[in-house]
């Protein structure tokens, strides 16, 4: 068994120790087992420490079947030599300031409340827990994050005792541990007793703050976004970095960025919906003059048709549409060739007897393509095999 050194002291940053064996799993990958370690595995909802083993980097730390793995990039040499561990400090007490600002804050909750945490995630950037209610409220939240930061800031002690479990059933515990025996209790006096195997500080005040970011529902609960320690001013400084960008665009002063916001966006709502008028005008006049401009395809049909480049396939569907609604006795082909892709659409009037279904696969047959639709409307695409003036012409002399 490995000596873990972060139970004796989770502030230790270097050590030496001696490798008991060092060997591969079953993907290859080297790892050794020493006699002792300050590296903490992946475990509680925990992330492993990162470091170095005599310079060659850890890539990750696991405790398989009791033993703790240290997985490294290249195996070490000369595995007879002592061994000098170093632990990514700025990692390991991020983590430690994050995973006892979840246990105040998950205390919290539970005495604001009376809300179960029943999972809880320490992300790369911010951590998560999955309270057991499926609504939670402005006030809720603020009145936890309100008594999480008042525990920070009375600088309570934060404890760990090793004990059985008839010892733990002396305390007043947040939840039953997942262990009968060699229970580790985190404790902060007259406000949260709960087994852990985790690292934390020696003091509530060493978290520095908690903020609540958001939380959403998650199946039948809540999961709640957060940030402690350090996290919390990186948080701070991105926003505050984006509201300076976003009050130079807006031209408005923080406070009334929210207002400036949503005037652009109706602005751009107007505009929108301008412009989308306007189109359908043009698109209108371009209808009329195709009409005017269409050669009769015999006593009762006009065949429309007309080739394109790089233009969206909804105008012209649009477009299709509004001719023959003007003119029922008209066939109307489109074609558009956008970069290496043809597309097509097909529409006829009431007048026309015609069912353009039965005539598609022959159409898309000759660019590889596919599409469908109804008797009255067609449209699809396929490769740029041909011209889109090519296969007008197929189309206008299959039909014709």
């Amino acid at each position: 068994m490995t000596t873990k050194l972060y139970y004796e002291d989770a502030y230790i940053k270097t050590f030496e120790t001696k490798i008991r064996e060092q060997r591969q799993d079953n993907d290859g990958r080297w790892f050794v087992l020493l006699e002792q370690s300050a590296f903490y595995p992946t475990g509680g909802g925990q992330p492993f420490d990162e470091g170095s083993l005599n310079g060659i980097q850890v890539t990750n730390v696991e405790e398989v079947n009791g033993e703790v793995r240290h997985y490294i990039e290249r195996p070490v040499a000369n595995t007879a030599v002592s061994i000098q561990g170093e632990i990514c400090w700025n990692r390991r007490f991020d983590h430690m300031q994050q995973h006892a600002g979840q246990h105040i804050l998950s205390a919290a909750f539970a005495e604001v409340c009376g809300y179960e945490t029943i999972s809880f995630h320490l992300g790369k950037e911010i951590l998560t827990i999955d309270l057991s209610v499926e609504r939670l409220t402005e006030e809720e939240a603020s009145k936890a994050e309100t008594l999480a930061n008042k525990i920070i800031g009375e600088a309570r002690p934060i404890q760990t005792r090793w004990m059985t479990a008839e010892e733990a059933a002396d305390y007043p515990l947040r939840k039953q541990p997942s262990v009968s025996e060699d229970i580790r209790l985190v404790i902060i006096p007259d406000f949260d007793y709960n087994g852990c195997g985790g690292t934390h500080p020696r003091s509530t005040s060493e978290v520095g703050a908690i903020k609540i970011l958001d939380w959403e529902k998650h199946k039948n609960h809540i999961r709640l976004q957060f940030v402690c320690g350090s996290r919390v001013l990186e948080q701070l400084h991105g926003k505050h970095k984006v509201i300076k960008e976003l009050t130079a665009i807006l031209q408005a002063p923080q406070d009334k960025m929210a207002e400036a916001a949503q005037q652009l966006i109706e602005r751009m709502q107007s505009q929108d919906k301008q412009l989308e008028e306007t189109n359908q005008q043009l698109l209108e006049y371009e209808a009329d003059a195709l009409i005017k401009e269409a050669i009769p395809a015999g006593e009762d049909s006009t065949f429309i048709s007309y080739a394109y480049q790089n233009r969206p396939i909804k105008e012209l569907q649009t477009l299709a549409r509004l001719i023959v609604i003007e003119k029922e006795d008209a066939v109307v082909f489109f074609v558009v060739q956008n970069e290496t892709k043809l597309q097509l659409v097909g529409a006829k009037g009431k007048k026309v007897n015609l069912n353009l279904k039965e005539v598609a696969p022959k159409i898309f047959s000759k660019i590889n393509g596919k599409g469908g639709g109804k008797e009255d409307f067609i449209q699809g695409g396929g490769e740029a095999v041909l011209s889109p003036e090519q296969l007008i012409g197929h189309i206008e002399s299959s039909i014709l």
